[in-house]
This record gives structure tokens, C-alpha cells and sequence, in this order.
């Protein structure tokens, strides 16, 4: 092991206050491994990507979301499953930083994914429809271990606290397997 530390970018691709995904991502926060250090970043103020506008230049949102993500060193994307798929925020959010063809932040990236659901396959064909956009986008995803949380209201309490250790664990191997791969594909010094 490494003694370099893999900053990470995690955002997730729910707006809602209330959101699983959100708190997903807050748990791996609690989670993290020797040498990692986990930034979040918000997607909300993020506008609806339209080529107009980015012609005149990129808005101050995705000029910091595009910082962000080239200061990374990997992402972590937290989805939720909207009609088989990833929500549209998330899939803009990913439009706008995959634009310009001088500076692609993404190419390269390695990326880990999760998702929450309250229904029982969790998130499994949005985090496919993702791992299809990384494809397009040159994002480097990790195959395993899969992190699809399944009837999410009976692994949080009140508070929206991860309290399912099984789960936690999931989130703990996917954050070590994350660090790894990402040492793994940084080139020598």
C-alpha cells in the first residue's frame, strides 16, 4: 500500500433533502479508509446543460464542479433509481463536466458507484445506465464490489443514520477497493 493519499469527489444524484443517497454518501464520509479523503459536492445549483449557454462560457457551477472533479483524484457518484435509470440531474451533471474539447475532466477518472433504493434490486440498472455514460465519457469504473442498497428505509433510522452494518461494511469494501484501484492507475512518479 501507498503511503499517497487518493482525494476523492463524491456527489450524489438526488436533490431532496430527505434522500438516501444523500445520506449514503454522508455515511462514506464515516467510512473512509487509510489514505482517502472524501470532498462532496452539491449538484443542485447545477443548470439544465444547454449548448447556448455554453458558448458563451460555462456557468460558475460547472466551472466549480469541473474544478472540483479535476482536482480529484477518483469520484464517488451516490445514484438513485428513477424509471429504470439515473435521474436527469445526475445525467446533466455529467453532460456538462464531460464538454470542451481542450479540458476533459472525467477522461480518465477513475469512479466508484452506489445507490439506494427503497425497492429491492436497489439501484442496479441506474448504476448500468451510469456505467454506460462512463463508457462515453472515459470515466475508469470500479467493477466490484457493487454497492446496491435494496429497501433503504429499513437501513436507516430517523435521522437518515446508515444503521445496517452489512451495508456499512459494503460501503467500507467499495471505498478500500476505490483507494486501490485508483494508486493502481496512477502512473509512477
Amino acid at each position: 500500500m501507498s503511503d499517497r493519499i487518493v482525494h476523492v469527489l463524491g456527489f450524489a444524484g438526488s436533490l431532496r433533502k430527505g434522500s438516501y443517497n444523500r445520506a449514503v454518501l454522508r455515511a462514506a464520509g464515516e467510512l473512509l479508509p487509510d489514505a482517502m479523503t472524501l470532498e462532496t459536492f452539491d449538484i443542485a445549483p447545477i443548470p439544465p446543460y444547454d449548448y447556448d449557454i455554453e458558448v458563451m462560457g460555462f456557468p460558475e457551477p460547472v466551472v466549480r464542479f469541473r474544478d472540483r472533479i479535476t482536482a480529484a483524484d477518483a469520484l464517488l457518484i451516490v445514484t438513485p433509481e428513477y424509471n429504470y435509470s439515473m435521474p436527469g440531474v445526475l445525467k446533466n451533471a455529467i453532460d456538462w463536466a464531460s464538454r470542451s474539447g481542450d479540458h476533459r475532466p472525467l477522461d480518465g477518472k477513475p469512479v466508484g458507484l452506489m445507490g439506494a433504493s427503497p425497492g429491492m434490486a436497489g439501484t442496479a440498472r441506474a448504476q448500468a445506465h451510469l456505467r454506460m455514460t462512463c463508457v462515453c465519457t472515459n470515466m475508469l469504473p470500479l467493477s466490484r464490489p457493487e454497492v446496491l442498497i435494496g429497501q433503504a428505509p429499513a437501513k436507516f433510522d430517523e435521522e437518515l443514520r446508515l444503521t445496517d452494518e452489512g451495508t456499512r461494511q459494503r460501503i467500507r469494501d467499495l471505498l478500500v477497493a476505490l483507494r486501490d484501484w485508483t494508486l493502481k492507475l496512477r502512473p509512477l512518479p
